[in-house]
C-alpha cells in the first residue's frame, strides 16, 4: 500500500494486526513477557523487530478484546490460561462502554 512509517503508532493507509493464532506464542514465552510487561513509555519509544503472538497486550484493550468476544469468547489465551470473555470481564465498564458506543 506504499505506507512509509514516519511515526509509531502514526495514521496509516491500511492497518491489519495480527492478535493471535490459536495456542501460538511466538517468539517464545520469554520475549512474550518482556513485551507484555513494558511500561506505557517504552511501548511507545519501542518496536518489536519479530512478531509477537498473542498480542502482547490485548488483555489490556476493549477496543480488541469487545468484537473479539464477537466472534471467539470462548478462546483461551494460551499464557494468560483466560478466556476472551473472561478477559473483556476484568477491564473497567467505561472502557467496554466506550468502544460499545462506537459500534
Amino acid at each position: 500500500m506504499g505506507r512509509e512509517r514516519v511515526q509509531r503508532w502514526g495514521q496509516r493507509t491500511l492497518d491489519l494486526d495480527l492478535i493471535a493464532y490459536g495456542d501460538l506464542v511466538l517468539p517464545d514465552l520469554s520475549t512474550h513477557a518482556r513485551w507484555r510487561n513494558l511500561s506505557l513509555e517504552a511501548q511507545i519509544g519501542q518496536t518489536p523487530g519479530e512478531l509477537i503472538l498473542p498480542h502482547p497486550r490485548m488483555q489490556d484493550r476493549a477496543f480488541v478484546l469487545v468484537p473479539m468476544a464477537d466472534i471467539a469468547p470462548d478462546w483461551v489465551h494460551p499464557i494468560l490460561g483466560r478466556s476472551v470473555q473472561q478477559l473483556l470481564d476484568a477491564l473497567p465498564q467505561a472502557q467496554k462502554d466506550d468502544v460499545q458506543a462506537l459500534q
